[in-house]
């Protein structure tokens, strides 16, 4: 970034098209973000020198400017001009201003502007309009389906960006976001089974996994299973696991004489430093997965250490450095300092191939300078060591997953002299490779299958959606989730809850008769069953699905709902301790009833008609949420237990028709509140809505 900020103050005399000719140039000439030698004109912006994404490797990092079509593609299109000129402005632009690393989803923004003007005949963006925004909005749900929110939040801000400073013609009248943040999403139905088996590993998979760590006996197989162990034992991102140092073992004396083990964590979504305790069951299987991967990749951190303290000579092992004085090498010197070994010569030849490497023949013999061989080795080691993260303050010395160059390539040589980190691609090529890829996975080197036959594939991030889901089915509480996965918003939680309606049933039916679990009339079984416990909770339990404030229980087969969805007032309704986003939902009725409650007073005081019932039922949902909170907020209770109100009258149909009778031989002679009786019940029912009755 520059040094001094340079904002772009448009021109109010002029058009859109000036002053974006205007904003363009200023963002070529005089803006430094990516660096002042950046090639404005270039469709590829390679940024690695200004940006670090976490768990990348030695990737570079790009900025790609080519339609969303073409990306695929081994020659992308670029996008037309000069929307294109446009789009790297205003990356380099906003970047100036806010410094974000990753751009994808502002330049997938871009890419669906761009798409809606040039299908509308159009090339520059001074001719969007609400019509067009639209139509990128419309885009980027088809294209991004679990992304397409914040592609659409990206494509708001360049719109509003552009009007803000006067680069369109028609005002798009403070264009919003038309799609939809994704809610709570149901727990049955066959599109629920399939966004469950998909964020999920499957059984298989989890069967496998134990096998493999312990079948693994080269570097590729038992590094990425000793990393699928540890994200087996605590909800990790695999970035976070890449950056764990090596020293991030823990270990604390616990009150009771027993030893607490944890590791070291530098949480990716913006929660401080933490240490993440492994539960009792899985520390021999994490200590066994650290001491693996530590004695893999201990000479990879050692050659990092030597750089620091020699950053302009290349690595070479004791046996081998009496090569370091000679001025030519040979064919098999030259492997020997690349590869430390001989090798074949075909492979020396290969390597050659478009290096600026000068040679020479000696005795008949064409040999290579050292310093060249040297120079050319130097340019492998990753670009800005010898920091891996130096946000984190973390060398490539420190890290648990400092490798050699190929360590996780079982097809190729392996360069002991360059040192590089294990990446997301490396892990997930061999969890389970894309289609088409031909990398072996730690699966099917071992001979494992699902069921069917097919392969088995697996993400790094469906390990911790897995045991985000164990967490939530086994009652801990939403913070405690947050707080165990590193987040900082307990909002998130719910997108790693996949626990099914059937679990919840199996939950509900788990807690029936415990009174240290379940409270409420199903805590107490009768005295005496003819029928195992087992049984009598599937029968007063047979099915269960989720609501607004927790859990419904009642059996659809039988009989549709008898109180029109008023939960609250239900006694087929239950709660779960611990679930912090129903909970809230549950305090915020109790507030907006308590709101409703004093309207009903006061109109019954102002002698509305038909009041008085409206106080009685607000009395008894204030009633029945006041002890609702009570509960939820008592600590005598666990976390996870199921909570149902008791003793709510439901008046049977004979007594609703006994009301209904009365009403009709009871005729009150006419008053004036009963001429009034319309009006006053239509200002009590605006009343009733305007608190959200």
């Amino acid at each position: 970034m520059s040094a001094e900020l340079v904002l772009f103050v448009p021109k109010a005399e002029k058009g859109a098209q000036e002053n974006l000719k205007q904003f363009i140039g200023l963002c070529r000439n005089e803006l430094t973000a990516y660096g002042r030698d950046l090639d404005f004109d270039v469709d590829e912006w390679d940024i690695s020198a200004h940006v670090q994404l976490k768990g990348m490797g030695n990737k570079r990092t790009r900025l790609r400017f080519y339609t969303q079509p073409s990306l695929t593609l081994p020659t992308p299109e670029a996008m037309v001009e000069p929307f294109r000129s446009f789009a790297k402005a205003y990356i380099r632009y906003t970047y100036a201003l806010r410094p974000v690393k990753s751009q994808n989803f502002v330049l997938s923004a871009l890419r669906m502007v761009h798409e809606a003007l040039v299908e509308s005949g159009k090339d520059s963006p001074v001719h969007l309009d609400a019509t067009l925004l639209n139509r990128a909005a419309q885009m980027a749900g088809e294209c991004f389906e679990g992304s397409a929110f914040g592609t659409g939040n990206q494509i708001e801000r360049i719109a509003s960006f552009l009007e803000r400073h006067r680069l369109i013609m028609i005002p798009s009248n403070n264009w919003q976001n038309p799609i939809k943040r994704q809610r709570d999403r149901g727990r049955v139905g066959k599109q629920f089974d399939e966004e469950r088996a998909a964020k999920l590993p499957s059984e298989a998979a989890l069967e496998a996994l134990p096998k493999v760590f312990r079948l693994a006996d080269e570097t590729p197989y038992v590094l990425v299973s000793s990393i699928a162990a540890i994200l087996c034992a605590a909800p990790d991102r695999i970035n976070e696991v890449l950056l764990l140092p090596v020293d991030c073992e823990v270990r604390q004396k616990q009150s009771d004489g027993s030893e607490a083990y944890g590791l070291r964590w530098w949480p990716a979504k913006g929660a401080d430093p933490m240490v993440k305790w492994i539960v009792p069951s899985m520390v021999d299987v994490v200590v066994d997965a650290i001491a693996k991967v530590r004695k893999r990749t201990d000479h990879a951190r050692n050659v990092a250490r030597w750089y620091e303290e020699n950053p302009s000579r290349v690595y070479l092992s004791t046996e081998f450095e009496y090569l370091r004085g000679q001025e030519y090498l040979k064919n098999i010197e030259v492997g020997r300092v690349l590869f430390g070994k001989d090798v074949d010569r075909s492979i020396i030849n290969l390597w050659y191939r478009n290096k600026n490497i000068q040679t020479a023949t000696i005795g008949g013999v064409r040999c290579y300078r050292f310093v060249d061989i040297e120079r050319n080795v130097l340019s492998m080691l990753p670009l800005h060591a010898p920091w891996l993260n130096k946000d984190l303050g973390l060398k490539y010395s420190d890290a648990l997953f400092t490798v050699c160059r190929n360590d996780l390539a079982a097809d190729k040589a392996t360069w002991p002299g360059v040192v590089a980190t294990v990446s997301i691609n490396q892990v997930n090529n061999r969890l389970g490779p894309k289609t088409g890829s031909h990398h072996e996975t730690i699966f099917s080197r071992y001979g494992f299958t699902e069921p069917d036959g097919s392969p088995i594939k697996v993400t790094t991030h469906q390990f911790r959606h897995y045991l985000n889901t164990l967490a939530q089915a086994g009652g801990l509480s939403q913070l405690d989730v947050a707080k165990w996965s590193g987040r900082k918003d307990i909002r998130q939680n719910a997108t790693y809850d996949h626990v099914s309606a059937d679990e919840l049933v199996l939950k509900i039916r788990g807690a029936l008769g415990d009174d240290s679990q379940m409270f409420g009339p199903l805590a107490n079984l009768p005295k005496r069953i003819v029928i195992h416990r087992d049984e009598f909770a599937r029968l007063k339990v047979p099915t269960a699905h989720t609501t607004e404030f927790g859990v419904c229980i009642h059996d659809y087969t039988m009989a549709p709902c008898q109180l029109h969805a008023d939960c609250l007032n239900c006694s087929e309704q239950v709660c779960v301790k611990g679930d912090e986003v129903r909970s809230a939902r549950i305090r915020d009725e109790l507030v907006t009833a308590r709101e409703n409650l004093e309207a009903a007073k006061q109109a019954h005081a102002d002698g509305y008609f038909g009041a008085s019932r409206w106080v009685d039922h607000h009395e008894l949902t204030v009633k029945r949420l006041a002890q609702l909170c009570a509960l939820l907020d008592d600590t005598s209770i666990p976390h996870g237990a199921v909570i149902q109100l008791s003793n709510l009258p439901v008046p049977s149909r004979i007594e609703q028709a006994k009301v209904a009778r009365a009403a009709l031989t009871h005729r009150p002679e006419p008053s004036a509140d009963a001429s009034i009786s319309t009006e006053t019940m239509r200002r009590l029912m605006l009343a009733m809505e305007e608190n959200g009755g």
